[in-house]
């Protein structure tokens, strides 16, 4: 077993530490890793189901577009507050952009799907196609 010894102890101030809590603390980043939104995707029979969490924003500040079998989520939204009689000392609330894009499946149909923004989560639902059933035929032969 090795033993490690620190000749000079670890001195922080209380401000030093009170920096590094509030920068370490999840809830103060937007996004989990600083660039995207986490996202869920599950599959029932008939529709893939998308959960982009992006808590803080409006349904209006969304974006959502195919293009072929292209799925592109994006949100963009700047809050500038001016106040001229208040000076600040500390400004953690910002709004960044992101821009997500997932390939679909060649079930998916592009005509169905659907999007709503509720508690913080975008949700979408991706129809898949109806199968396109045949019917058994019995061929006479001749």
């Amino acid at each position: 077993m090795t033993q490690i010894r620190f000749n000079a102890p670890v001195v922080r101030t209380f401000n030093g530490l009170m920096e590094d809590l509030l920068n370490e603390f999840p809830s103060n980043s937007f996004f989990k890793d600083g660039s995207y939104p986490a996202v869920n995707i599950s599959e029932t029979k008939d529709a893939y189901h998308l959960e982009l969490q992006a808590p803080g924003w409006e349904k209006n500040d969304f974006k959502v577009n195919t293009d072929g079998d292209l799925l592109t989520i994006s949100a963009e939204r700047k809050v500038e507050t001016k106040d001229e009689n208040s000076k600040s000392i500390r400004r953690e609330f910002s709004y960044k952009s992101f821009k997500r894009s997932f390939t679909l499946d060649e079930k998916v149909d592009n005509a169905r799907i659907n999007a709503r923004y509720e508690n913080g989560i975008l949700k979408l639902d991706l129809a898949k196609k109806e199968e396109v059933k045949v019917s058994p035929k019995e061929i006479a032969v001749q």
